[in-house]
C-alpha cells in the first residue's frame, strides 16, 4: 500500500476521533482538556495508536487513557460508520506529553525574551 494512503488513513481517523472524543461520557475523559496528537496506522490496517496528550499534563493524560481503552469499542464502531474503510482498525491509546513540553519550552523562550528586554 502506498506511503501516500497511509498518512491519509491516519490523518482521516484522526479527524474522526476527534469529533467522537466529544460524545466520550466518560468522566476521565469528558473531564479534562485533550488532544490527539497524532495516529499511527499499521500497514494493514489492523491497529491504530492514538497518541493522547492533556493540558493538566501527562498524569491526566494517563487516566484519560484508561477512559479511553474502557471506550474503544464504542469509539471502533464510531469510527467504523463514519468511515468507508474494509477493516476498522483497533485503537490503542498512548499518553503523551508533547503539549505539556511544547508549553515549557514557550515559557522558557518568554522568560528569556522578557531577561533580554528588562535586564
Amino acid at each position: 500500500m502506498p506511503n501516500y494512503r497511509m498518512d491519509r488513513v491516519s490523518e482521516d481517523i484522526m479527524r474522526e476521533l476527534t469529533a467522537i472524543l466529544r460524545t466520550v461520557k466518560d468522566p476521565r475523559v469528558a473531564g479534562s482538556l485533550l488532544s490527539i496528537v497524532r495516529v499511527d496506522v499499521t500497514r494493514d490496517l489492523s491497529y491504530a495508536t492514538v497518541y493522547i496528550s492533556s493540558m493538566s499534563g501527562i498524569e491526566a493524560a494517563r487516566e484519560a487513557v484508561k477512559g479511553l481503552k474502557s471506550a474503544a469499542g464504542y469509539m471502533r464502531r464510531e469510527l467504523g460508520y463514519a468511515l468507508s474503510l474494509r477493516h476498522t482498525p483497533e485503537l490503542r491509546f498512548v499518553a503523551d506529553d508533547s503539549i505539556e513540553y511544547s508549553a515549557g519550552i514557550a515559557a522558557t523562550i518568554n522568560r528569556i525574551k522578557k531577561e533580554e528586554i528588562d535586564p
